[in-house]
């Protein structure tokens, strides 16, 4: 085996393209999970049965199930029901959809960890309901989560070459179609390898630095 570095630069157009996809999937995927997640998280304590019952039967669908089998009903199912969307559109919410499953668990845990004396002097001094999570509960609760949201980032990341079974060609895509034409798979394969590496390490970095920064 020997290192061509010709097929590095015929690769590294794709590569960046590539590293376009990964990133949306990856910034937008979070956002839909983070929020999401905190909107199922609230509704898995609200008072209704009717509310409750449901989201929990969802989202432990959604988290039992493989992210494929979400990915290929989202982008093959749902068209027979007139819902047709972009592959990388579809990607970005699959991602989403279901890592807001792990995010909910995330705040519930946060919401829990928050001293019910805190709940008790919301009641005593009369606060309506909405008042008291968006001014003493959330803001306690999603301090203590933030570091176990940037590890669920990098699982994402890990997890975006997947949405390349349906068609958006991230990094990994990338690769696999350049190594099916050109027939030289070290360098692509490397090249991402490298640029994984480079994305997730950082992320690492800043999510332990948060940390640090919540504790103080």
């Amino acid at each position: 085996m020997q290192w061509d570095w010709s097929a590095v630069g015929d690769f590294m157009p794709r590569f960046w393209d590539g590293v376009l996809v990964t990133l949306e999937a990856l910034v937008l995927g979070s956002l839909i999970a983070f929020a999401l997640g905190l909107v199922w998280a609230m509704a898995q304590r609200s008072p209704l049965k009717a509310v409750r019952w449901p989201v929990t039967a969802i989202t432990e669908f959604i988290r039992n199930t493989p992210l494929l089998v979400q990915l290929f009903f989202l982008f093959y199912v749902l068209p027979e029901w007139s819902v047709t969307l972009s592959a990388l559109t579809t990607g970005i919410i699959g991602l989403g959809l279901h890592y807001s499953t792990y995010t909910a668990e995330v705040y519930r845990a946060g919401i829990e960890g928050v001293p019910e004396g805190q709940w008790e002097a919301c009641t005593a001094l009369s606060m309506p309901r909405g008042r008291t999570w968006s001014a003493v509960i959330l803001p306690q609760a999603i301090r203590r989560v933030v570091p176990a949201l940037g590890n669920y980032v990098i699982a994402m990341l890990k997890d975006s070459p997947q949405i390349a079974a349906i068609g958006a060609l991230e990094m990994l895509g990338q690769a696999r179609q350049f190594t099916a034409t050109s027939f030289q798979p070290t360098e692509p394969i490397t090249v991402i390898g490298i640029a994984f590496i480079v994305i997730a390490y950082p992320a690492s970095l800043l999510t332990r630095a948060l940390e640090r920064r919540l504790v103080r």
